[in-house]
């Protein structure tokens, strides 16, 4: 029988970061935990503290056995894409400190494994998401996309290591 893989999914922001946790075994899937880590408008070193603090406290709690976050999307406002990496950095750091591997996706890859293709709008992942893991409602739009990354990650992670062994 496979064992149970843990993930924990993050869809990063600085003032609402989305958190999905999902347990794999074999290509059954099942909904664990979500939630909106919730970091105000207050000065932005101070809500890069909550992201990390917060994060740290449900790694604690769920104890996941890897994570994943989506990549930064660069748009026109690069201000707004600089604070977008700084708190992925907090957030990484929180999985690094929890002794997590971390996956990163494209916002494109995450859609195509969960909707089917990579130019689904938030309705449509949001949707599929209550398709495929019946969370608990409500089912906040950063939740579903972090649920969104798990799934993703659990799609391609088992590649990832297939390849990772042949290589070494």
């Amino acid at each position: 029988m496979n064992s149970i893989i843990r993930i924990l999914g993050i869809d990063p922001g600085s003032r609402k970061t989305g958190v999905g946790i999902i347990d794999v075994q074999g290509n059954r899937i099942r909904h664990v935990h979500h939630s909106v880590i919730q970091c105000g408008t207050g000065e932005f070193t101070d809500r890069l503290g909550i992201l990390f603090r917060e994060l740290s406290k449900i790694i604690h709690t769920f104890k996941p056995t890897m994570a994943a976050i989506e990549d930064v999307f660069v748009s026109k406002n690069v201000s707004s894409a600089l604070k977008l990496g700084q708190a992925r950095g907090a957030l990484i750091a929180a999985c690094c400190n929890g002794k997590l591997h971390v996956g990163t996706y494209s916002p494109t890859a995450i859609k195509q494994a969960v909707v089917g293709h990579g130019r689904a709008d938030k309705a449509q992942v949001q949707h599929m998401i209550k398709i495929l893991l019946k969370p608990p409602m409500p089912l906040p739009e950063d939740a579903a996309d972090a649920l969104a990354v798990c799934i993703c990650h659990a799609h391609h992670a088992p590649l990832q290591q297939k390849i990772k062994k042949q290589l070494s």
